[in-house]
């Protein structure tokens, strides 16, 4: 099969990247990080997230994230709604596009969730109905694709199954995350596979951590077979709670720099993207996760 022509990047550095963080970064260096964002290129964000702040501190200043950007009219900037609470927040602040999540692990849910599987996607049946009625669009993402820290390998069929449910639920695209890293280019791909039988590939995304160095030779095993969205975080912000030592997400200076390699539109201008990598990394005082972007700033003060 071709490679896609053009790849739609979701950038959820803001998001899925600082949520982790232990200090908390300030509202105007996630504000200023979202906007420079759009100005390169980026066209989707994925803010925040409207969880109770008692779970995630981080995301405590919502409301003031999504009133302060500067919404580039290209761009799309969805957040996560866990359920209708956060919803209804979510629209009280602007939000236009939300996400929801479930996972293909039964255990991964019951630990985290403290629910299971099919009770967790019940409990987005509401998010779903009050989102379709307001016309915004609502994204599903699917966790432990590959692999659970405590079930290990998944099959295939399960991460199809909870794709499909979110799929045939309304989500107009249903994002897979290996949250731990452990996927390889064989084991992606099969599940990849198994996904798209029950779901288009062209509704499909793929959300790779690097806790591995997997993440990039995921991205092209994925390509391969015609997926055309990924996820990835900018500097490769990120870690996962579940993994000691997880690197988190795919850096997208690394995954914009591949692409463009291959020839793939993205739309991005990968050198002032690696100099926002390189900025965010020291506003929150961490190294820059991003192979790409470190060698591009390099070269540029050379």
């Amino acid at each position: 099969m071709p490679l896609p022509s053009k790849v739609k990047i979701v950038e959820v550095g803001p998001r899925d990247g600082l949520q982790n963080e232990k200090q908390l970064v300030p509202t105007e260096v996630k504000i200023e990080l979202i906007n420079r964002l759009a100005e390169v290129g980026v066209r989707a964000i994925e803010a925040t997230s409207f969880v109770s702040p008692k779970w995630v501190p981080q995301m405590g200043d919502n409301t003031a994230v999504m009133q302060c950007i500067k919404r580039h009219p290209a761009a799309v900037y969805p957040v996560l709604t866990p359920n209708l609470q956060g919803f209804d927040a979510a629209v009280q602040a602007g939000a236009t596009e939300v996400a929801i999540f479930g996972a293909a692990s039964e255990s991964f849910s019951r630990k985290n969730i403290n629910c299971s599987i099919a009770e967790s996607l019940k409990r987005f049946e509401p998010v779903v109905s009050a989102a379709s009625a307001l016309e915004i669009p609502v994204r599903g993402y699917v966790s432990c694709v590959v692999g659970c820290p405590y079930e290990g390998a998944i099959a295939p069929e399960q991460a199809a199954a909870v794709a499909k449910t979110l799929f045939d639920m309304g989500c107009y695209e249903v994002s897979l995350g290996d949250t731990i890293g452990v996927g390889n280019p064989a084991t992606i791909q099969r599940m990849i596979e198994a996904c798209a039988r029950a779901v288009p590939i062209t509704k499909l995304a793929g959300h790779y951590h690097d806790t591995y160095g997997m993440a990039i030779a995921n991205i092209y095993a994925s390509l391969q077979l015609g997926m055309a969205v990924f996820d990835s975080s900018i500097a490769g912000l990120g870690g996962c709670p579940y993994a000691k030592g997880a690197s988190g997400n795919v850096a997208t200076e690394d995954v914009v720099y591949l692409l463009q390699g291959l020839g793939i539109e993205t739309g991005i201008d990968l050198a002032k993207l690696a100099v926002i990598g390189d900025w965010i990394s020291s506003a929150i005082n961490r190294p820059n996760g991003a192979k790409a972007g470190r060698a591009l700033c390099a070269k540029a003060t050379t």
